[in-house]
């Protein structure tokens, strides 16, 4: 993305050697992913807009798609990958290979819609996951819950008014990217959270928001869109979010997840930019997703 961009190679290497160190990363199963074919794609975007993504992409240097999201010769490649990441999953967990699954990929895709990339994103990691749920193996309700800081545009309007999927978004409001806030589809649950809101509160507006309407749904799959921007040391927001809510989040997704899903989780890195802040909340949410087991 270039130098200083908030998006960089360096988060992924932050989480792995974190996971190191706590000792959890050799707990877990390590899977390389194969590239989401073209097919696999069109289950979410448009045929023409792929085509546009092709052509924008150079041979060399950088180009921009908009003015924070770049691309470079391998850029497309990367995004390829961490689509399929998530389609593998998906297969995985629905083949009773895996109970759960985290895909630590980048770039993030919670920000590209349905035919515009946007926000760090190409391709839409989660709606993938949940399009491949649901049209391959054919369950009929899928949750998709996003904690990102950011709201996830892209997931809105791909899924909006979908009703084999219910979506809980949480996000600081007013923020980026300023769009799909008032969205009226029944099948989403937009929770606005104000700049410098106590964690203690976030909790309970969250909970008072989605746990009922979660349990109500009784999905067979929670696909999540985890980004760990709300902590109060990332440097792109203003939320108060400490490790150990990020920890009670993933503890009441995998609550209702055991309840309605034969405790199937899979969730999928979206933002978070203070390096150590991200990687001791991955490690958190991990720890969670594994006790599963």
């Amino acid at each position: 993305m270039g130098a200083e961009h908030p998006e960089c190679p360096e988060r992924l290497a932050a989480i792995t050697s974190y996971l190191a160190d706590t000792g959890l990363g050799q707990h877990l199963d390590w899977v390389r992913p194969d590239e989401a074919t073209r097919d696999q794609l069109q289950t979410v975007h448009p045929e023409r807009y792929l085509n546009q993504l092709d052509l924008m992409q150079p041979t060399r240097g950088r180009v921009y798609t908009d003015p924070d999201t770049a691309m470079m010769p391998d850029t497309l490649r990367a995004a390829r990958l961490a689509a399929g990441a998530n389609i593998e999953a998906v297969d995985m967990v629905l083949s009773s290979q895996l109970t759960n699954a985290f895909v630590c990929a980048r770039p993030p895709g919670h920000h590209a819609e349905r035919s515009k990339s946007m926000g760090f994103c190409f391709y839409n990691n989660i709606a993938l996951a949940a399009m491949r749920a649901l049209n391959f193996h054919q369950l009929e309700r899928v949750a998709i819950i996003d904690f990102d800081v950011h709201q996830g545009n892209g997931t809105v309007d791909i899924v909006g008014g979908d009703e084999r999927i219910l979506m809980c978004s949480s996000f600081q409001h007013p923020f980026y990217p300023h769009s799909h806030v008032h969205r009226q589809a029944e099948n989403i649950i937009n929770t606005p959270i104000q700049a410098g809101t106590p964690a203690a509160e976030y909790r309970k507006i969250v909970e008072a928001a989605w746990l009922k309407r979660l349990q109500d749904f009784r999905p067979q799959l929670v696909l999540v869109s985890a980004g760990f921007d709300g902590h109060r040391l990332d440097p792109m927001a203003e939320l108060n979010l400490e490790v150990e809510d990020y920890r009670w989040l993933t503890e009441m997704i995998t609550s209702v997840a055991s309840d309605h899903a034969n405790d199937r989780v899979i969730s999928t890195l979206e933002g978070g930019y203070h390096l150590r802040a991200l990687a001791e909340s991955v490690n958190a949410h991990l720890e969670v997703l594994n006790a599963i087991h």
